[in-house]
């Protein structure tokens, strides 16, 4: 039987424990709390080669990448009103924040997609890593990548392109009643304007992020009642 070793240089239990107790959501318990942990260090290991962040240090990893994808959770859980949600995060990168959502809610089917093959392998390797049966990792263009009959009930990004682009690439993959959810710092007056008519803009919510001195909102979006008619 193989026994599992954490990767080194994860931070500790508590610390990750209180992070997300510092966000307004309910305790971690030990299990999840060693998931978020073991895969901030495996993130920071393949960061060496991969170049999957340009974020170095442990703590700053746990408040500019944790805290900032934890702090969309309690948003998220809202708008489920208690269903299982299946989330396709855009852009992931090194899985933010498609794995953290995948960790905190084990119900929830999460696919995290990528242009860049690396970058899909390592959320991969998370998900066989963790345990984490309910993410998924895939590589390719997302205008291309999936079937047509393919439907998420939510589609995310973190700093993946326009609100423009964004949309206009994904608006086959939505499922009856989905929504798109963008990870902003700041939502300009130009690029609101740049939404297309197709889109409704119905909501911008700000987020606070302990630990991290910069701006964060959801922008929250939908197909527009014209369009979907």
């Amino acid at each position: 039987m193989t026994v599992y070793v954490p990767p080194p240089e994860r931070p500790d239990r508590r610390t990750v424990q209180d992070a997300v107790q510092s966000l307004g959501l309910p305790p971690a318990d030990d299990h999840t709390a060693d998931q978020l942990a073991d895969y901030l260090a495996l993130l920071r290991r393949w960061n060496r080669v991969y170049n999957l962040t340009a974020v170095r240090k442990l703590d700053d990893m746990l408040s500019h990448h944790l805290a900032d994808c934890l702090a969309v959770l309690a948003p998220l859980r809202r708008f489920a009103e208690g269903r299982t949600l299946r989330i396709l995060d855009v852009g992931s990168g090194g899985g933010l924040p498609g794995v953290v959502l995948a960790i905190m809610q084990p119900d929830w089917q999460v696919t995290c997609i990528d242009a860049v093959a690396k970058k899909a392998g390592f959320v991969r390797q998370v998900g066989a890593e963790l345990g984490l049966r309910n993410l998924h990792a895939r590589h390719g263009r997302v205008q291309e990548a999936f079937a047509a009959d393919v439907k998420f009930d939510v589609v995310t990004s973190r700093a993946f392109a326009s609100l423009a682009d964004f949309t206009n690439w994904t608006t086959t993959l939505l499922a009856d009643s989905a929504v798109w959810m963008a990870m902003k710092g700041h939502l300009t007056d130009e690029e609101r304007v740049e939404v297309p008519t197709s889109v409704q803009l119905f909501h911008v919510e700000q987020l606070q992020v302990p630990g991290l001195d910069a701006q964060r909102c959801l922008v929250w979006m939908r197909p527009s009642r014209a369009s979907a008619d």
